[in-house]
């Protein structure tokens, strides 16, 4: 398998780390986002959307953070990312959703680049629009995560699964600025902390992918 990201890509992030739960060999295409690498002929012609990440399965292109990561789950279903009851799989997909579809679009890459330009934005308004909207949905995770029962050491239970392989890139996207407080998330912050300790995880962190700058 060939998997097309880039270092500081929360999505590819994301399938980093379901890959290496399933313990599945990959090798790394890198797409340099900044350079609009994401844009050339080369990489439409695997993605149209240009976005990342892409993961070819021998031959066979599938792309979307989610998808890439529930094809992993189904073709490799060991160890699963989903729980086996359909009510724990609504409440996993829901948490994962929360981030990859509230959060992280607003405040992805392309959307600052258009704050900046070409709507004339400065620093200081693009730092307050990225954690106004981190803040509202890490509000909701936190409740969500201390107040409905179904968190254990994990997002879901006691091992990692779906919810945080999304929860824990966009956690690295909240530390980018230290403007933004999280201490007011102690349980979002406990799984983090948990999932820190493996080895899956870890490895999948930006600053340890070979393009990291």
């Amino acid at each position: 398998m060939k998997l097309y990201g880039y270092f500081r890509s929360s999505a590819a992030f994301r399938a980093r780390i379901a890959l290496n739960l399933k313990g599945l060999a990959y090798e790394q295409e890198f797409i340099h986002l900044r350079k609009n690498v994401q844009r050339s002929d080369a990489y439409l012609a695997v993605n149209p959307l240009g976005l990342v990440p892409a993961l070819d399965d021998g031959g066979k292109i599938i792309t979307q953070s989610l998808a890439i990561i529930e094809y992993i789950d189904e073709t490799h279903p060991e160890p699963p990312l989903l729980p086996r009851d359909a009510r724990g799989r609504a409440r996993v997909r829901a948490l994962a959703l929360a981030v990859a579809c509230d959060i992280h679009p607003i405040d992805n890459l392309r959307v600052l680049r258009y704050l900046a330009k070409p709507l004339g934005h400065g620093d200081h308004d693009i730092e307050s629009w990225f954690n106004h909207w981190i803040k509202l949905g890490f509000d909701g995770l936190e409740e969500t995560l201390a107040g409905d029962g179904g968190a254990g050491r994990f997002c879901h239970g006691d091992a990692p699964g779906l919810a945080d392989v999304c929860l824990v890139p966009q956690v690295f996207n909240a530390k980018r600025y230290p403007s933004f407080d999280l201490k007011p998330y102690p349980t979002i912050m406990r799984v983090f902390d948990q999932c820190m300790t493996l080895p899956a995880f870890d490895a999948a962190v930006p600053e340890k992918q070979p393009d990291a700058e």
